[in-house]
């Protein structure tokens, strides 16, 4: 009876300090997490490429503006610390946030599975998809993605984005032409260089609306699925804890429906970025 008393106890104690480590390893995360630097600093630093209207953009005063901007804005408040932006390359923004040059990416930036390996990525805010805009001669003619995929037609899009890899993935037979900027590769379908533009749905709305009218069709159905979301470095349970409860919160309150409204559903804005 004695020994199996000890034993007990034995067990009982190597759970107890069990317990205890795994305490303190929990506790320690916390301390380390970027949310709690964040307070620390009093200040949230987010790292966006300004130039992908309506999500991130400069008006006419040369301050950041749009709905990532918005957002951001909201966040820091409810954090009660400063909001800090930081307008980065959009080549160099995963390896700046890994390096610590901020701490999160609002910048309109699609999930994939590629750069999930290198960040985490909260819940997504909106869901986008890619869409299509034609130079005028092709109304009627072409009216879906599948059309394109021929080699007579010369599809463009910006280098390196969900944009790209949506053309080689769905439309392969056609001719495609990268562009660094998106006001590049549009202007290329304008001018009759190339058939058609394809891009996140949101960005084709805004160019249909600024420069589009008696030059461009719009083909405003997305042929793709594209969630966007915030990133985080990895291994950060707590901020992605907060960033989700966050996210939830203003969906359900209204105050996400003022900014969507604002920047997704008008394009009155456009006059102040002009």
């Amino acid at each position: 009876m004695k020994k199996n008393l000890k034993c007990l106890a034995a067990a009982a104690a190597i759970l107890m300090g069990l317990s205890g480590s795994v305490w303190g390893a929990d506790i320690d995360l916390a301390k380390n997490s970027t949310l709690e630097q964040i307070l620390q600093k009093g200040e949230l630093r987010v790292g966006f490429e300004a130039g992908y209207m309506p999500f991130e953009m400069t008006d006419k005063k040369g301050e950041f503006v749009g709905f990532d901007i918005d957002i951001a804005k909201m966040m820091a408040k409810a954090m009660g610390v400063k909001f800090v932006p930081i307008n980065t390359a959009w080549d160099g923004i995963i390896p700046s946030l890994i390096t610590g040059k901020f701490d999160i990416i609002m910048s309109g930036m699609t999930v994939t599975q590629e750069r999930n390996l290198k960040v985490n990525f909260a819940d997504p805010y909106i869901v986008v998809g890619q869409a299509i805009l034609l130079n005028k001669k092709h109304e009627g003619a072409v009216t879906s993605y599948k059309d394109l995929n021929d080699p007579k037609f010369t599809v463009t899009s910006k280098l390196g984005t969900t944009g790209e890899q949506a053309v080689k993935r769905y439309i392969p037979k056609c001719n495609y032409k990268s562009f660094e900027t998106e006001t590049e590769a549009v202007l290329e379908v304008i001018n009759g260089k190339a058939d058609a533009y394809v891009y996140d749905q949101p960005n084709c709305v805004v160019i249909m609306a600024e420069q589009g009218a008696g030059k461009l069709v719009f083909l405003d159905q997305p042929f793709t699925y594209e969630p966007l979301a915030w990133a985080i470095s990895k291994g950060d349970p707590d901020f992605m804890n907060w960033l989700n409860n966050f996210l939830r919160q203003i969906k359900n309150d209204g105050r996400y429906d003022q900014v969507y409204d604002k920047w997704i559903k008008s394009t009155d804005w456009y006059q102040n970025v002009k």
